[in-house]
């Protein structure tokens, strides 16, 4: 595993959680990303995550949702008791997680910030997220993930 650190993974092993690292090979900039992940991993496109940060109400919010739906703004408001969601500036994103667009993972983030996981996540025995940078997944069980992000669980995404 040298090499492939990242403050994900530290968290992980630090807190004794079961999960794997997953490399892959996928341009961020190409369309349809996350089926790409999903495909170069050889899994259903429905295990696999995207962490994406939000501005509900002003304040920085994650929502992970799998990479086959986006993300419903609206639900996710409702989801942390805030009037209106809109996506966060990359920078801002960038600043408050240390991560880089692409490689931003729920875990191991600068700032904790609040989190919902999509609730089709528990349907699954493992999900995976990014392990923090672009290139590694990593595979955890979602019970563990929403344990670690301190996340609530709703309905965020629209197919």
């Amino acid at each position: 595993m040298a090499g492939q650190g990242t403050p994900a993974t530290a968290l992980l092993t630090r807190r004794k959680i079961r999960h794997s690292t997953h490399p892959y090979d996928v341009s961020p900039d190409a369309a349809n990303y996350g089926a790409l992940v999903a495909a170069a991993l050889g899994v259903p496109p429905e295990r696999v995550f995207k962490s994406l940060v939000t501005e509900v109400d002003g304040a920085l919010a994650v929502a992970v949702v799998p990479v086959t739906g986006e993300l419903d703004l609206k639900a996710l408001a409702a989801a942390l008791g805030g009037k209106r969601a809109t996506m966060a500036d990359r920078a801002a994103a960038e600043r408050a997680t240390g991560y880089v667009r692409g490689g931003i993972s729920p875990l191991g983030q600068r700032k904790r910030l609040p989190t919902v996981v999509d609730a089709s996540a528990l349907a699954h025995e493992t999900v995976y997220v990014s392990a923090g940078r672009r290139g590694l997944q990593l595979q955890l069980a979602p019970a563990d993930l929403i344990a670690l992000t301190d996340a609530r669980t709703a309905p965020i995404a629209a197919a």
